[in-house]
């Protein structure tokens, strides 16, 4: 059965949500052009500018990360679906500086495909533009094809927040880009599936988990994944999913991470810091620091039940700009 949501026509919802996000964090972003979120005040132009692109329906991701110690310009596209690559554009001339521009990238068929183009034509117009692609979902990977083709998922976050706060203290094109890469190369994330989500704009779900069972691996759009289990506890599943992602990262005794758990729309808090409890514990056993934790709702998928974890291998370069201050409607450092 299709979920009831508080929408009005569908056609409207991205620009509708727009509204209500700038008008709820008025002094922190603005609506410019064809629907670019962009901060509220701009970024001198002799600091490197952060922009991304991504389908809407993820809330409070992509556009609640502009403001200032993260991004400069988010470019949402309709619901779960990248926007196209004139609009991308437009966010890269916007903000064209000799500083240069670092472009954040989630892999997902279209949004690698809109970035694409709009890299093509950033080089014929000479704008001074790089990129970086996350993709840090353990679960998606093909071992012919290699880690690159693994799923961008939440962990697009430590990526946007180091870069920005490396951004705002000066640090070059090349030094932002070293430092989202490495980012990139330190994160795991890996997902569970409780329940499915609907498509506000049609009303379909989008995938299925049967009563009584989890899937672990799902994507932030249904995609498959590791496939479906008996629904375990939060103890349980926090013992299936942490030690694949340690592993995965050759993480080891002595080393300090940085662990997010992201609810991705309908699991509570209480779940959330519950299997954040138990992270700890694991990670006390393997002589593991655990440097940093967030629990919360950083990218969602409607009303989807399930939650992301996400390890990333800090060093204290890392932790000085993950603890940076920051100002934007889904995160605030202070």
């Amino acid at each position: 059965m299709a979920k009831k949501k508080f929408i009005n026509d569908p056609e409207n919802v991205v620009n509708e949500l727009l509204e209500g996000l700038v008008l709820a964090n008025a002094g922190k972003v603005k609506l410019e052009g064809s629907n670019l979120v962009v901060r509220a005040t701009a970024k001198p132009d002799d600091k490197v500018a952060i922009v991304t692109i991504g389908g809407s329906g993820h809330e409070p991701a992509l556009s609640g990360y502009v403001g200032d110690g993260m991004l400069d310009i988010s470019v949402p596209g309709e619901v779960f679906a990248a926007p196209g690559p004139p609009r991308v554009l437009e966010a890269l001339e916007s903000v064209n500086r000799d500083a240069g521009t670092l472009f954040v990238v989630l892999n997902h068929a279209g949004d690698v495909l809109s970035a694409s183009t709009t890299m093509q034509m950033a080089e014929r117009k000479g704008l001074n533009v790089k990129q970086v692609l996350t993709h840090e979902d353990i679960s998606d990977e093909d071992p012919a094809d290699g880690p690159p083709e693994r799923r961008g998922l939440s962990g697009c976050l430590i990526a946007i927040k180091c870069a920005g706060a490396a951004a705002e203290q000066g640090k070059s094109l090349d030094e932002v880009l070293a430092i989202a890469q490495r980012v990139q190369d330190n994160m795991a994330t890996l997902a569970v599936a409780t329940s499915a989500a609907t498509h506000p704009s049609t009303g379909d779900v989008i995938a299925e988990v049967p009563e009584g069972e989890m899937c672990v691996g799902m994507g932030q759009h249904g995609e498959a994944g590791g496939g479906m289990q008996p629904l375990n506890s939060a103890d349980a599943t926090a013992d299936i999913m942490l030690p694949l992602l340690i592993e995965d990262r050759g993480i080891q005794a002595g080393d300090k991470v940085l662990v997010i758990i992201n609810g991705v729309g309908s699991t509570t808090l209480m779940e959330q810091y519950c299997v954040l409890r138990r992270c700890k514990q694991i990670l006390d056993e393997k002589g593991i620091e655990l440097a940093r934790s967030l629990c919360g709702e950083f990218l969602t998928v409607q009303e989807m039940g399930g939650f992301q974890v996400v390890v990333c291998k800090m060093d204290d370069e890392l932790l000085e700009l993950w603890d940076a201050p920051c100002d934007t409607p889904a995160l605030t450092v202070k």
